[in-house]
């Protein structure tokens, strides 16, 4: 039976956590889960990939969006979502697998999720992974990544010489510049959304080659592309959950979503830093935070196995009443 007229909402989650100054999301991992997306897979590349946490909206049992998607996810994962927010909504035609086998238009409404790994027990088959595997080129944290000047910059000179067209080799030229400049301090953490969707129009994604675009050769071999792929447009929506909890943090106090009840200022460094893929100044971050008035000391102190014992803090939750906002300024080290 042909669905074309039809639609279906889909109801996705982004849910991250930070442990260990490891970002996290959690996924179901590959091979496909459906026949329509294993069918969709090209050139020899297992692209099926892994798939963020999701499922249909039911408009007889669920209320409102966002309690559609807590009822999904606690049925489906187990667990009750605490933050929660809506980033966007992704309903481009052919977007999903089972539309392009003759199936219903797939509307795709994602959020933005935020917790803690310990509070989250993880169902067979799903798993938290870093989101720079599926985004390698965004963690700065050891310096500007290899990957950017030896496989990313080359292949995307010979996508900019490719049109005839001088207006549209300009056009393709600019976006490389703002996205992947070859200054380092040009660098906008924020666009990661741009820089993938980038990445697709040139074909160097995964997905792009699973949608028909061309391979790409480097010095005559074949060139897989980087970063693990997922299925349909998930690594599109977790670009965007990243970029939107990068720009957030700064304004917003979220970050303490993923903190313990008490922290040290370095863990909170280290969970910032692994948010933003870049490092910061140690001594400037923690003037920062601690003249902001977001924490205050618990009294209480960590023993540390190397130098000397670290002060532990908490958030003051009374911020959020006196004024609007509130988020944790960026004093980068780069």
């Amino acid at each position: 039976m042909n669905d074309t007229n039809s639609v279906v909402i889909d109801l996705g989650a982004v849910i991250v956590a930070v442990t260990d100054g490891r970002p996290l999301t959690l996924a179901r991992q590959g091979p496909a889960i459906d026949a329509a997306e294993a069918r969709s897979i090209a050139r020899g590349f297992d692209i099926a990939g892994d798939a963020l946490p999701s499922g249909a909206f039911d408009p007889t049992r669920h209320r409102t969006l966002e309690l559609g998607l807590r009822e999904t996810v606690s049925r489906r994962i187990g667990v009750n979502l605490g933050y929660v927010e809506q980033l966007y909504t992704f309903g481009d035609r052919g977007r999903h697998p089972r539309e392009r086998e003759g199936g219903p238009r797939v509307i795709s409404v994602g959020y933005l999720a935020l917790t803690r790994e310990t509070q989250m027990p993880v169902p067979e088959s799903t798993a938290w992974r870093q989101w720079y595997d599926y985004f390698p080129w965004e963690d700065w944290r050891e310096g500007r990544p290899p990957m950017i000047d030896r496989l990313i910059l080359p292949l995307l000179k010979e996508w900019i010489a490719a049109p005839k067209s001088p207006a549209e080799r300009a056009r393709r030229q600019d976006r490389a510049t703002i996205c992947f400049p070859e200054d380092n301090g040009g660098w906008d953490e924020e666009i990661v959304l741009e820089r993938f969707e980038l990445l697709y129009e040139a074909g160097l994604a995964a997905e792009a080659q699973r949608d028909g675009a061309a391979t790409f050769a480097l010095d005559g071999q074949a060139v897989p592309p980087p970063g693990t792929p997922m299925m349909s447009d998930h690594r599109r929506i977790l670009a965007t959950a990243m970029g939107r909890l990068r720009a957030k943090l700064k304004y917003r106090p979220v970050v303490f979503e993923l903190m313990p009840e008490s922290f040290t200022l370095l863990q909170l460094q280290r969970t910032v830093e692994a948010i933003l893929g870049s490092n910061l100044h140690k001594q400037n971050f923690r003037r920062l935070v601690e003249n902001s008035g977001l924490v205050e000391s618990t009294g209480e102190i960590e023993p540390q196995t190397r130098g000397r014992p670290a002060a532990k803090f908490r958030f003051r939750r009374e911020v959020l009443r006196e004024r609007l906002a509130a988020g944790v300024r960026i004093s980068g080290s780069r």
